[in-house]
């Protein structure tokens, strides 16, 4: 994936010019790698109000540095922040990631700062959404694959395990995140963990999941019956359905985040369900799995253009089970770009 840098910087740059703070010492690493390319679990970067950079990592990490972040000044340190923090004047920190005992050993009064690199890596660069695009079809991939085999007496760790080895045998890097594999009640708790309970004839089985490709992730939701469903079981779904397609059409670029949430919230509670929907209806993806912006009730804000975000309204009723059916799409001008397109209709297996 080719990424221009030095232009995400010359843009945080802009920023700190908004705060009259020379310089930002980054220190958490998901901002680091977005700033730079390196991946590492110990390495900080100062960029200054005049754009120039500086990078700290260790040992471990410094041929990749070398290799990868070839357009900036690097140093080897263990202590990255403190290495970096007295080569700028009126430097701000990252006060959402440095604790207290690490700010406390910095030396001088470094301004504390939340949130300038995430504003940055809310829209999306096309080399960043392509990664997510296929992150996305190895999920699709996976589901296709995989559900055929479900079936009576395979329990939900099973079900997650073989989900994460398909995807990664397909070409990801890694499962994106834990899956959720939720059968029969189980399904009315939103992040369950899988376990040992057998899938049963007669549940619905929720399958929380995707893949991380380049460092970009995917998000899908799907909820499959095996066997002939109840009543209930199908009326619950299609309601899912219905909040879940009038949640994507109300994404658009210029649409308020609280809208959008209210959208599909507005349809499971005209069918007596709203206190059976708790959880936002969605959040954006990209370095991370949770990130800007949040579709929510009390949420703030608008869509811009090229947000990957997530669309997942769910129903769940204790002691009996849910249904959850979530995509991954980016908000578009002429209309959001679906990245997951395994189908909604309920699978009857």
């Amino acid at each position: 994936m080719t990424v221009n840098h030095p232009e995400r910087r010359a843009r945080l740059a802009a920023l700190l010019a908004e705060h009259d703070a020379g310089a930002l010492l980054v220190t958490r690493g998901v901002n680091v790698r977005y700033l730079t390319g390196l991946a590492s679990t110990n390495a900080a970067l100062l960029v200054r109000a005049d754009a120039s950079a500086v990078l700290a990592t260790d040992s471990r990490y410094l041929a990749a540095a070398r290799r990868d972040c070839a357009e900036v000044e690097i140093v080897e340190a263990r202590d990255v922040a403190g290495a970096l923090v007295g080569l700028a004047d009126r430097p701000a920190i990252e006060a959402h990631d440095m604790s207290v005992a690490a700010y406390r050993r910095l030396p001088g009064e470094p301004v504390p700062l939340e949130g300038l690199v995430e504003r940055l890596r809310v829209v999306k660069d096309e080399p960043e959404i392509d990664a997510l695009r296929e992150a996305c079809r190895l999920t699709d991939l996976a589901f296709a694959e995989v559900v055929p085999r479900i079936a009576p007496g395979m329990t939900e760790r099973e079900l997650a395990r073989a989900l994460e080895t398909r995807m990664v045998e397909a070409g990801a890097d890694r499962p994106a995140f834990p899956s959720i594999v939720a059968g029969g009640p189980n399904g009315a708790i939103p992040h369950h963990t899988p376990g040992d309970r057998p899938i049963e004839r007669g549940d619905l089985v929720t399958m929380d999941f995707g893949a991380l490709y380049g460092g970009y992730h995917a998000d899908m939701t799907r909820t499959v019956a095996v066997g002939a469903p109840a009543g209930w079981q199908r009326e619950l779904y299609e309601l899912v359905r219905a909040a879940q397609r009038a949640g994507r059409r109300a994404v658009a670029v210029g649409a308020a985040t609280a809208e959008v949430d209210a959208a599909a919230r507005d349809v499971i509670a005209a069918a007596g369900h709203a206190d059976h929907f708790e959880h936002g209806l969605g959040h954006g993806v990209g370095l991370e799995i949770h990130e800007d912006p949040f579709l929510r009730r009390a949420g703030a804000g608008r869509l811009d253009d090229r947000v990957p975000i997530t669309v997942e309204p769910g129903v769940y009723l204790p002691g009996r089970g849910g249904v959850r059916i979530e995509d991954t799409l980016v908000t578009r001008a002429g209309g959001p770009e679906l990245l997951t397109c395994t189908t909604k209709e309920l699978l009857i297996l």
